[in-house]
């Protein structure tokens, strides 16, 4: 149990998600002192289904494969799938809690209510009114919490869910069910409407690349690694992606699938092997953007409209920390402006972990972000100059992130890394901190 006196030798580190967990095995592996606040009654963050703030519903699967995801030093056991449904992600973060005796740092049920720079240190008020000093603060609460609803001109009479309050398919059944937005949650919920709905539609602002989940038995962001490690250049790897594609899906003007407007890794891929079969099924009907709502019935851009019973908003969630004022953040197009997506340009005593989109699976790389911050904190203590070159590194401008792709201007590429540069970037660091 973590004691509740005020002291100044310890980082706070709020929320035991992923992101969380990945820091504390980092911080207690470095010596350094820490609390693990956590609002829930469990670990987990959005893994748990329980969990008031989950997102995940019954039949969401890993879009990465299990080992693009899992952290390192902590491999997903030989027996499970490709891509593990969420019991059995939340199975393995609970296991490496135990693994790393992580736990007894833990305070469930404990909110934070709000964090205050101080002369040294900061101020954690609790939910409770309790207030701490702690020496640093680590956010790893996750930033797909806050839903983002799109405004449309007119009002829908019918039922709305975000896609983050979806649940099971009981609610699809015998409805007319438009999902809204063209992520990988949009595209797994049309075809989980496409499925249980009695007549199911899907609306996007754009097409986008699809992408089959295997190829040969492989899960296809297992292939792309491969090419990624030999070092092809991006126009190989988008020539393997067109030709695997042809391959396995066909061309998507067959199937009835719009051609994307931009070229692959532009823009995040959908990794989904089911949309074509459910378009030339016929269970699923592709629509554009949404024009206005007028009752039950809803009009889209190309002047066509549908009656529908329910709408799905798979529109993603705001990058949001209610808990700490967005100028200590120095946010800037919609986002902080982190070196490295990470620290503070100008602050020792504050980090982010986990507030990245990257293009394949997130546990490891945000091991790599904690494991950068516990050596970067130990530097400073000694005053190495490998510490005072990173602190000088982190007030300039971060490097290209994106490994040479452009991405669209959209809110869902803020936060975008390319994995495997964004990977070998933060190990560089890593060694060079350890020197």
């Amino acid at each position: 149990m973590i004691a509740p006196e005020t002291t100044l030798d310890r980082f706070c580190i709020v929320g035991a998600g992923s992101s969380g967990l990945a820091a504390a095995r980092r911080f207690a592996e470095a010596g350094i002192a820490f609390d693990c606040l956590e609002q829930e009654a469990d670990l987990g963050g959005n893994w748990r289904i329980e969990n008031r703030f989950s997102s995940v519903y019954a039949s969401t699967h890993m879009i990465s494969s299990k080992r693009l995801t899992e952290y390192p030093d902590f491999p997903m056991p030989d027996d499970y799938p490709h891509y593990p449904g969420h019991r059995l992600v939340w199975e393995y973060l609970d296991g490496f809690a135990r693994q790393y005796d992580l736990r007894r740092h833990i305070a469930f049920g404990t909110v934070v209510e709000r964090l205050e720079p101080l002369g040294t240190g900061w101020e954690v008020r609790l939910g409770t009114g309790e207030r701490r000093r702690y020496r640093g603060v680590v956010i790893a609460n996750g930033h797909n919490w806050d839903p983002r609803i799109p405004e449309f001109p007119g009002s829908f009479l019918g039922e709305a869910l975000h896609s983050s309050a979806y649940k099971t398919p009981d609610v699809l059944r015998g409805r007319r069910v438009l999902v809204v937005g063209g992520g990988n949650s949009g595209c797994d919920l049309a075809c989980e409407a496409a499925i249980h709905a009695a007549r199911a539609f899907h609306s996007t602002r754009r097409a986008y690349h699809v992408l089959p989940k295997f190829f040969r038995g492989k899960p296809i962001d297992a292939c792309n690694e491969l090419l990624l490690v030999c070092r092809a250049p991006l126009w190989f790897r988008r020539a393997a992606a067109w030709v695997v594609t042809r391959l396995v899906l066909g061309p998507s003007a067959r199937t009835g699938v719009p051609a994307p407007d931009h070229r692959l890794f532009e823009a995040h891929p959908i990794i989904n092997s089911q949309l074509h079969h459910h378009v030339g099924h016929g269970r699923l009907v592709l629509k554009p953007n949404v024009a206005r709502l007028d009752g039950r019935r809803v009009e889209f851009v190309d002047g066509s409209f549908e009656e529908i019973d329910l709408i799905l908003w798979a529109t993603g969630f705001q990058i949001s920390f209610p808990f700490i004022d967005r100028e200590l953040l120095a946010w800037r197009d919609g986002a902080p402006d982190l070196y490295l997506h990470v620290f503070h340009r100008d602050r020792d005593d504050l980090f982010c972990l986990g507030l990245i989109q990257p293009d394949s699976g997130q546990f490891g790389l945000v091991d790599r972000q904690a494991e950068l911050v516990a050596r970067y904190i130990r530097a400073r203590e000694r005053q190495t100059p490998g510490g005072e070159r990173f602190a000088r590194e982190r007030r300039a401008a971060s490097p290209p992130l994106s490994g040479g792709v452009r991405y669209l201007d959209s809110p869902r590429h803020r936060l975008e890394v390319e994995h495997f540069g964004y990977r070998r970037l933060l190990e560089r660091h890593i060694a060079r901190l350890a020197g």
